[in-house]
């Protein structure tokens, strides 16, 4: 523990702090008190005193707080007997009612404390909060008041807003009531390392927020002790590093914890095996950089070697994972079922996160990020991160755009995930994502009432972005027909609400291989349908523009459906042109089906509340979108049925026709053996066991990729301790091998052995010329 301790304080020796941020103004301050710190956070909240209210984009985001707090006050009670302080949040049995007051309260302070406001300094607000909080205490939130419901909205959600809005009125709340107030909040979440009411390891972004509020608190009451044990609770000094936030989980030598938090491939999961980058994991980030800009600079900053990962998060685990301002839903867990998560709202979260990082960062990490966010607000046309983020977020963002810095450009890249089971790949004009899971890997999250029709979400999901910015906002998932998930091959018997959530499959065969510095891979997934018998063998083999679609021995008991397209339209008036062996969807793409099977197709209106799909944060009016769909109908208890198709992404009507005509694509075998294709100069192939096709043997399971010189090898199950290929190509030289990749001659050909122990998934590769 003491080495661990030492070595965690002193190597970066304040990397993240002293550097002033743009809108953050941050003094180095060796020797601050908690006084200074304090000032700090509410420079967080409002934006500070430097905040102009006469600059025409403050003077924005000023209105939007301003309309948060009088909403507010409109319709707060303040009879002398009250029983509630809004008729919205009565609940004495929902805890969420306790925290949605504390924010509630909230909103009112931080306009009362912003400069400009309409309710800056009023002493009739200050009033209104003063009293707010004291029936909080005397009704709600007390040591000596019962708990109920989620943990979270005590510990974390109302804990946080209500030392938030200690901070913004720490001067007009006298000092006895004050430490009465901070006594609850100490109550409630008074260790950094754990949570809830029996006390257990925090981990992930729970780690984070108990350790913010944890330090807030501290910063009020003049607790230094504490902001010690919160400066080694990011790094979980206590616990030997079991459940460091920084530390990726799979680093050599780690000591084991729940598995939570980061992977070294960018993959982020919480609740054990839930991927979550874009919920939990875009909250870590959030959280912890307002954290770090906190205690930066101070005796309690973070010290840890492991802090420069954060560096890795946003490259690995962020930025390939947003499309021009979307998040992709396949890593959002249950909040693609929230209203308020869509119209690209997580990635705000995201990019104010990472701006409070530039400045502390090394001059090439921030140069990097600085281009980062640049790209990222400029290239969403749907959303304006300047009209909705707080005001010290914004001028810092205002003054990268305005600066000489050249934006990153549009991504392109093919990234598979192998330790949460999912796919990005990124084309100049569109991106798709994959879906899937396995026996490590849950399928999809339902706690709360929350996502209640998240059953197929990674049976093989693909989700398509293009120029439609807002195609899975606008109401998408409510929607959308969730037994019609485009990519899913699903048993279609009706389900009831959150049937099968936090489930694993018994499948390991799920990941794929990929060429680096090439947008090319194979991905595959062994499904094996929760609470069914039903079974497929299905691959994606995504080459550039094009992204080529297998099944096999599809077997089951019920009615099955592998669906090729469920698009929600802009307008409802879109053309769909259909003919033998190919479909094209006006905007969206084109459809080939090269064994020209039939496809059943329909253009719908679907209507559908969020309610529908979640209980806690969804509303009841109903909302109606036009839907595209295309299937392959397997019909009643199929038995080794498969399906073929290509598809084309942004491709016009006479893109699509052409390559239908032509058909460049083969398909070499798809059964229980393999899948594979040859498309131009790429061959890819997915081994479900050994076997041959075409010039590859492979002794097992493996997916394997052969680009020009390049030949990409994985384990996708995650099993082995080696994979041999046979690469029968005799006129080429090998001129470069991955560290545990073996070459040599055989026969006429090569053998490559690639040492898959430590791999998880990952491809190696052997290059030839």
């Amino acid at each position: 523990m003491p080495d661990l301790t030492l070595r965690r304080r002193a190597v970066l020796g304040g990397m993240i702090g002293g550097a002033a941020l743009l809108a953050f103004p941050t003094p180095t301050w060796a020797d601050a008190s908690t006084d200074e710190l304090r000032l700090r956070w509410q420079t967080l909240l409002t934006g500070g005193p430097t905040v102009d209210p006469a600059d025409p984009d403050l003077a924005v985001a000023i209105a939007r707080i301003d309309r948060l707090a009088q909403s507010a006050l409109a319709t707060l009670d303040r009879s002398a007997n009250r029983t509630t302080l809004w008729p919205d949040l009565a609940s004495t049995t929902l805890s969420n009612h306790v925290a949605s007051n504390f924010r509630r309260i909230k909103q009112i302070a931080v306009a009362w404390a912003t400069n400009g406001s309409a309710y800056q300094g009023n002493a009739s607000v200050a009033d209104d909060i003063r009293g707010a909080l004291e029936w909080m205490h005397t009704n709600r939130y007390s040591p000596t008041l019962p708990r109920y419901d989620n943990d979270y909205d005590w510990e974390i959600g109302g804990a946080s807003a209500f030392a938030d809005t200690l901070v913004l009125l720490y001067d007009v709340i006298p000092a006895d009531v004050r430490t009465t107030y901070t006594q609850a909040i100490n109550h409630y979440t008074p260790d950094p390392n754990l949570w809830r009411a029996d006390r257990q390891i925090a981990t992930g972004a729970n780690r984070v927020w108990i350790a913010t509020v944890v330090a807030v608190r501290a910063v009020l009451d003049g607790d230094t002790a504490a902001l010690v044990r919160v400066r080694d609770a990011i790094s979980d000094v206590e616990g030997s590093g079991a459940n460091s936030v920084l530390a990726f989980n799979d680093a050599p030598g780690r000591v084991d914890g729940t598995g939570e938090g980061f992977y070294s491939d960018g993959s982020f999961l919480q609740h054990y095996k839930h991927p979550y980058n874009g919920g939990y994991g875009k909250e870590l980030l959030g959280t912890l950089s307002s954290l770090l800009y906190l205690l930066g600079g101070t005796e309690w900053t973070v010290t840890d070697p492991e802090l420069e990962n954060i560096y890795g998060w946003i490259n690995d685990a962020f930025d390939p994972l947003m499309v021009r301002g979307d998040l992709m839903g396949s890593v959002c867990g249950r909040e693609i079922a929230r209203p308020s998560k869509q119209n690209h709202a997580p990635t705000q979260t995201i990019i104010e996160g990472t701006l409070r990082l530039i400045p502390a960062a090394p001059a090439e990490r921030a140069a990097e990020l600085t281009a980062l966010v640049k790209q990222w607000i400029t290239e969403d046309t749907f959303r304006d991160f300047l009209t909705v983020t707080d005001p010290a977020s914004l001028v810092a963002a205002r003054n990268i755009l305005a600066s000489s810095a050249t934006a990153r450009g549009p991504l392109v890249l093919h990234k598979q995930y192998p330790r949460m089971d999912k796919v990005a790949h990124h084309r100049p004009s569109f991106t798709i994502g994959l879906s899937a899971y396995s026996s490590r890997i849950y399928n999809y999250e339902s706690i709360q009432t929350e996502n209640l029709h998240g059953w197929h979400l990674s049976d093989g999901m693909v989700l398509l972005y293009d120029d439609d910015l807002g195609h899975y906002s606008g109401d998408y998932w409510p929607t959308v027909d969730p037994y019609r998930l485009p990519g899913t091959t699903i048993d279609t018997r009706r389900l009831a609400d959150s049937y099968g959530f936090r489930s694993t499959s018994e499948a390991d065969w799920v990941g794929g291989a990929s060429v680096p510095q090439r947008t090319i891979g194979a991905y595959g997934m062994d499904l094996r349908g929760y609470g069914t018998n039903l079974r497929a063998l299905k691959s994606w083999f995504l080459i550039d523009d094009v992204m080529v679609c297998l099944g096999s021995d599809i077997t089951g008991d019920g009615t099955v459906e592998t669906v090729v397209e469920n698009r929600k339209l802009r307008t409802g008036d879109e053309t769909f042109t259909a003919a033998p062996g190919w479909c094209h969807l006006e905007g969206t793409g084109g459809y080939v089906f090269p064994d020209r099977t039939p496809v059943q197709t329909l253009r719908e209106n679907r209507t559908a509340t969020w309610r529908e799909i979640n209980l806690k944060y969804g509303t009841d009016t109903p909302v109606t979108r036009p839907y595209q769909t295309v299937w392959f109908a397997h019909g009643t208890a199929p038995a080794g049925q498969g399906y073929f198709y290509v598809q084309l992404p942004t491709a016009t009507l006479a893109e699509t026709k052409s390559f239908a005509g032509k058909l460049p694509v083969q398909k070499l075998r798809a059964d229980s053996t393999a899948h594979a294709i040859r498309l131009r100069s790429v061959l890819a192939a997915n081994f479900w066991t050994a076997g041959t096709v075409a010039e590859l043997t492979a002794d097992g399971p493996a997916s394997i990729v052969v680009a020009g010189g390049t030949v990409a090898i994985s384990d996708p199950t995650q099993t082995r301790t080696s994979v041999t290929v046979d690469l029968d190509k005799p006129d080429l030289l090998l001129t470069k091998a991955d560290d545990g990749v073996t070459v040599s001659r055989r026969g006429r050909g090569w053998r490559i052995v690639v040492d898959t122990t430590d791999r998880h998934g990952n491809a190696a590769t052997a290059r030839f010329h």
